[in-house]
């Protein structure tokens, strides 16, 4: 089932226009091998414990100081972000990241830095449907959890992108066992219906402490059960 539907997207993102790996996610690939060398140099010298939760994407991920928002879960609590990073980059390095401590948990954000570079929401989604399917070939148990692509003042003009990836990926969820989705775009929104300037740092992007605050609440009892 997870076969046939990751290939429905891959076709939907074909047909939207975007036909995959080229050029620019080559160049990606080279990009982040240092950064993830240096995870895997750290996990030589200070293995993690199994049955974490793990926490992959983007600056959004790299920016949570887990030890502060997420105390009970102590060393359990892997932040495994790498700052700009695209959803293509979640799948490519699973394997490497992920995978190796056998997690209770996986936490992704990925996808926010794709929407700015025109990657069809189809093709999110189905980086996603990728991801998990990679995890879950190797760790059936484990829960993967997508937050919601958010809302921000820099990538609005991406907002209709953003809602139909986050749609896709919901749908994708509910017909996914271990596969769960938090949606925190109604949170980050301020009264006027667009992103609340009170929860992004004066870049429009990135969050404030308030934003995290936000996330962890929405996360925290998903961690728990």
């Amino acid at each position: 089932m997870r076969t046939l539907m990751c290939a429905a997207l891959a076709a939907a993102a074909i047909v939207g226009g975007y036909a995959g790996a080229g050029p620019a996610q080559a160049q990606t690939a080279e990009k982040w091998d240092p950064a993830i060398a240096k995870f895997e140099a750290q996990d030589r010298l200070a293995p993690p414990p199994k049955d974490g939760v793990v926490f992959i994407g983007a600056s959004s991920i790299v920016r949570w100081n887990l030890p502060e928002y997420f105390p009970e879960l102590g060393a359990e609590a892997i932040n495994r972000g790498f700052g700009g990073s695209e959803s293509v980059d979640s799948v490519r390095y699973v394997n490497r990241i992920v995978i190796p401590y056998h997690p209770r948990v996986v936490v992704y954000y990925a996808g926010d830095n794709d929407v700015e570079r025109n990657v069809p929401a189809s093709e999110i989604a189905h980086q996603f449907a990728l991801f998990e399917q990679k995890v879950h070939d190797a760790l059936p148990e484990t829960k993967v959890i997508f937050i919601s692509i958010k809302p921000s003042i820099r990538r609005w003009k991406w907002i209709d992108t953003i809602r139909t990836a986050n749609a896709v990926v919901k749908a994708y969820c509910l017909k996914t066992p271990h596969t769960q989705f938090v949606d925190i775009e109604q949170q980050m929104l301020g009264a006027d219906g667009k992103p609340n300037a009170e929860l992004l740092v004066p870049d429009g992007l990135h969050m404030t402490p308030t934003g995290y605050r936000i996330w962890t609440d929405a996360l925290g009892p998903l961690l728990k059960q």
